[in-house]
């Protein structure tokens, strides 16, 4: 059984910075990209961040420059490192991992590509 359980959400004030952590169990797909969603009230779920067994990733053009996505094959550990927060990152952010096939680089933002989710942390970012 598939389980992604996420931690590291908080308040912060604009400007500061959170670290989100996935741990990931019972998931063997190692070759297929994981990656970081996020859904605010009133809007649909969307792709922040993705990083393939390549370590190639893909950010959201509103997170470049700010949002760094790592993982740690060692402990099955996937972070999101979150800088300079603005009051719009304010979200439900989920891990989310995948064996849907195929899996182009053009859909790894698409949260309909992904098949496995956590539970989600909340970010909220003050102005």
């Amino acid at each position: 059984q598939v389980q992604l359980v996420e931690s590291g959400g908080g308040s912060v004030q604009a400007g500061g910075s959170l670290r989100l952590s996935c741990v990931v169990s019972g998931y063997t797909y190692s070759s297929y990209p994981m990656g970081w969603f996020r859904q605010a009230p009133g809007k649909e779920r969307e792709g922040v961040a993705v990083i393939d067994s390549a370590s190639n990733t893909r950010y959201a053009d509103s997170v470049k420059g700010r949002f760094t996505i790592s993982q740690d094959n060692a402990k099955n550990t996937l972070h999101l490192q979150m800088n300079s927060l603005k009051p719009e990152d304010t979200a439900m952010y989920y891990c989310a991992a995948t064996n849907k096939r195929p899996l182009f680089y053009s859909d790894y933002m698409r949260a309909s590509k992904y098949n496995y989710w956590g539970q989600g942390t909340q970010v909220t970012v003050s102005s």
